[in-house]
């Protein structure tokens, strides 16, 4: 436990501070989450939807470096293909699970 008053108070933050992190982490998988569901349902046009919704909310949070500017990209990058891979007739199954069908 933190003995000074500096130190006190710098536990305070760092706990608020976790609570707000934790909580758009939340926000940005559960929106996440609700793309897969539009993709693996084959709603196009919701999913396009959810992907602004996403990519905003991934940028804005590396905008707060509650996560990397790296890891929103990736994020982002790899959701636009699938919703991409729908949108062109796709395997929906495939690109909800993230694996590549085997050519024959």
């Amino acid at each position: 436990m933190p003995h000074s008053a500096s130190a006190k108070k710098r536990h305070r933050q760092n706990l608020r501070n976790r609570e707000r992190n934790r909580a758009v982490k939340s926000d940005l998988k559960s929106q996440v989450r609700k793309l897969l569901t539009a993709i693996s349902s084959g709603d196009v046009a919701k999913a396009q939807e959810e992907l602004r919704t996403v990519a905003k909310k991934a940028d804005r949070a590396a905008a707060s470096k509650t996560i990397h500017k790296n890891r929103a990209a990736r994020i982002k990058s790899r959701l636009t293909a699938r919703v991409k891979k729908a949108g062109q007739g796709g395997s929906t199954a495939a690109a909800a699970k993230g694996r590549k069908t085997a050519k024959a």
